[in-house]
């Protein structure tokens, strides 16, 4: 009985598809901060605390392994199908997973592994913005043709290489605010689910 209990049931299926939903929409909608230049690399930070408050809900309810990871996946794969490349789903892939396990760390009722579970998951967000850097040259290119050889050359003026680290830890950063403001809204909902 026990074991049947740690597979995926209908009901978390559902849980991954609703909250997988929610999350990309206003993770897109933060995404749209992107026509400005001097955004692009603050995205990794934005989003992350915009998403924070109906993931953190998400993670009060989940209770098994494969659920954070199904959601990298799903928003990976999303982000291919409308054209933001397959690093995004490289990223979502591995980073899913590595929430997942941080999460599972903690037995799912561990506040720190929450948090820096979510600061970890939240690192998926680095599939958009490695494109900058580790095909920067095809990245700009295409850039260039759809918004303009000024829109371009302030964004790479803004992205030098040295910054590829530093993006990696304002997007952890991003996930621990989020966190942080998703459990200060959702108190009630974390007692409930006995995550302390």
């Amino acid at each position: 009985m026990e074991a049947k209990n740690k597979k995926l049931q209908a009901k978390d299926l559902i849980n991954v598809g609703v909250f997988t939903a929610i999350y990309f929409v206003i993770f897109f909608v933060g995404m749209m901060l992107g026509y400005i230049p001097i955004f692009i690399p603050l995205l990794g930070l934005v989003c992350p605390i915009l998403c924070g408050i109906p993931f953190m809900l998400y993670l009060t309810k989940v209770k098994k392994f494969g659920m954070v990871s199904l959601t990298g996946i799903i928003l990976g794969l999303i982000n291919v199908l409308i054209g933001a490349g397959v690093l995004v789903l490289i990223f979502g892939v591995i980073f899913g997973i590595l929430g997942d396990l941080v999460l599972k760390a903690g037995k799912y009722q561990s506040w720190k592994c929450t948090l820096l579970g979510n600061g970890v998951f939240s690192l998926w967000i680095m599939g958009y913005v490695s494109r900058m850097f580790l095909t920067r040259t095809e990245f700009f290119a295409f850039l260039e043709s759809n918004y303009g050889a000024e829109y371009t050359a302030t964004l790479a003026s803004y992205t030098p290489n040295w910054m590829f680290p530093v993006l990696f830890v304002v997007t952890f950063i991003g996930g621990i605010l989020g966190a942080l403001l998703g459990k200060a809204v959702l108190k009630k909902h974390f007692e409930k689910a006995g995550i302390a």
